[in-house]
């Protein structure tokens, strides 16, 4: 009996592990429960309600395939091999069969879960498949990871000259197992079911996946490149939640992309070019996840940054949860994430620049509020955003880039579409006044800015000055928690 045990790749199709353990013999499927851990890692209520929901649907598909899901509770992952080899005893596994998953905490649990099958006699494989490269195959000449995106993208590249990694075949029906399929909990107690309007938002399942996937490549990636930072334009593909979950694999991505650019990745359609190098920042980020672990350790990756001063300023950190900073376009993104479990890309830059810089709050306060709403909370892709924007990560803005967000809005959101949607306060004002009210224009119902975006940005300009120089081979290490 073989056993794939799913995390997050809630698919059929091109699921590497299925895929593997299928081909060796009749198998079963397990999702273990993992509440405590969940909530150790601020994964958000939105984002457990969408992997139940997923689950559930991908639990019919496997009933067609014959291929049982059971249901097993591991409270943290440190529970994890002992429920394993329970299961693998009561159903005579001989293997099983998992995606390679890449943070600390996530590495540390396979490995301890290796070690226990392993001592009972039950083989364990791991698989490449939420990335297109492995971990470790990208490398500098010296054999480092590395640091700098363009740098990672040209041997990207170069790799892909040879072909794109390629998708593998769905199993196909198995004969029946005498094996009962556990219903899928709709709730898990410590996370509150969302809003109904939220759930709608992202249906669940690989055909909705496949649909949004299909849509965007046939009507939006060629102006993608135009579009992308607009955030009243459906211009972007909207696919984060269904990638984080596995419910679509980056190689079906690149597969639809390529079918679109006629097998070009660097040239051709630069809609196309552009979501491409979308999918490898995505993959950048976990592959900077193996290399330089303390950025699973709660640390900066530039590790000079952590002496800056951030302000312990409690009021103004809810402010900017709350969406009240009297800041429009900060404060229409803010509730567009509390309203959809997802935030405009191009917002979260904006978001995060003014709560690290202007209010020179800590990032890692941000990154945890953000990975405790969103839908489509990813540790790496969560953690390379905000240290980006506070410019304590990798390949990260210069300290001196800080957006103005007011021109930011006026750019992006000229005649102010998004900003009346999530502040229909300001409805009342014209296309100019919209972007910063509270100067000449005052509203009822909406608070002044909190803060002087001139003179903040000044403070943070001098406070990165200041910084006392560090070996940049010194890396703290501390107990790990996750943001």
């Amino acid at each position: 009996m073989q056993l794939i045990w799913l995390r997050s790749d809630l698919r059929i199709h091109d699921n590497t592990a299925l895929a593997a353990a299928c081909e060796r013999g009749p198998t079963l499927a397990v999702w273990l429960l993992s509440p405590a851990q969940w909530l150790q890692h601020d994964d958000s209520p939105n984002k457990v309600d969408f992997w139940l929901r997923n689950l559930d649907t991908l639990s019919h598909q496997l009933a067609a395939l014959n291929i049982p899901l059971l249901i097993r509770r591991a409270e943290h992952w440190d529970d994890a091999p002992q429920a394993l080899l329970q299961l693998c005893r009561e159903h005579g596994v001989q293997a099983v069969h998992l995606n390679e998953e890449y943070g600390i905490n996530e590495q540390q649990r396979d490995a301890r879960v290796q070690a226990e099958l392993n001592a009972a006699g039950i083989d364990v494989h791991s698989y490449l498949d939420q990335l297109l490269f492995k971990p470790g195959s990208i490398l500098t000449r010296t054999g480092g990871y590395f640091q700098v995106f363009s740098q990672f993208r040209k041997v990207c590249y170069d790799r892909l000259h040879y072909g794109p990694p390629q998708r593998v075949r769905a199993p196909t029906v198995q004969q029946p197992l005498p094996v009962v399929a556990d219903q899928v909990p709709r709730t898990v107690p410590g996370f509150d079911t969302p809003a109904q309007a939220l759930r709608d938002l992202w249906p669940a399942g690989e055909a909705e996946a496949h649909e949004r996937l299909t849509r965007f490549i046939d009507e939006a990636v060629e102006d993608y490149l135009q579009q992308r930072d607009l955030p009243d334009v459906a211009g972007t593909s909207q696919l984060s939640p269904y990638l984080a979950a596995g419910v679509l694999s980056p190689r079906q991505c690149l597969h639809a992309a390529l079918f679109s650019n006629h097998g070009e990745f660097a040239s051709g359609k630069p809609g196309v070019v552009t979501w491409i190098n979308e999918l490898l920042w995505r993959e950048f980020y976990k592959h900077i996840l193996v290399g330089y672990p303390q950025v699973s350790r709660h640390r900066a990756f530039r590790p000079e940054t952590e002496a800056l001063p951030w302000r312990d300023a409690p009021q103004d950190l809810l402010a900017w949860q709350q969406g009240k900073t009297g800041i429009p376009i900060v404060d229409a993104a803010m509730r567009q994430l509390l309203s959809t479990g997802w935030m405009h890309n191009r917002l979260r830059m904006v978001v995060a620049m003014f709560l690290t810089k202007n209010l020179l709050i800590d990032w890692r306060e941000g990154e945890r509020f953000f990975m405790r709403h969103l839908i489509d909370g990813d540790l790496a892709a969560n953690n390379g955003g905000w240290q980006w924007s506070a410019s304590t990560g990798t390949d990260a803005a210069p300290y001196f880039r800080i957006f103005n967000p007011v021109s930011q809005s006026e750019r992006f959101d000229r005649d102010g579409h998004f900003l009346r949607r999530w502040l229909p306060e300001l409805n009342a004002l014209d296309n100019k006044a919209i972007h910063q009210p509270g100067g000449l224009f005052t509203v009822d119902g909406y608070p002044r800015a909190i803060i002087d975006l001139s003179s903040s940005r000044q403070r943070a300009i001098d406070a990165f000055k200041h910084l006392p120089k560090r070996n940049p081979l010194e890396v703290e290490t501390v107990e790990y928690r996750r943001p």
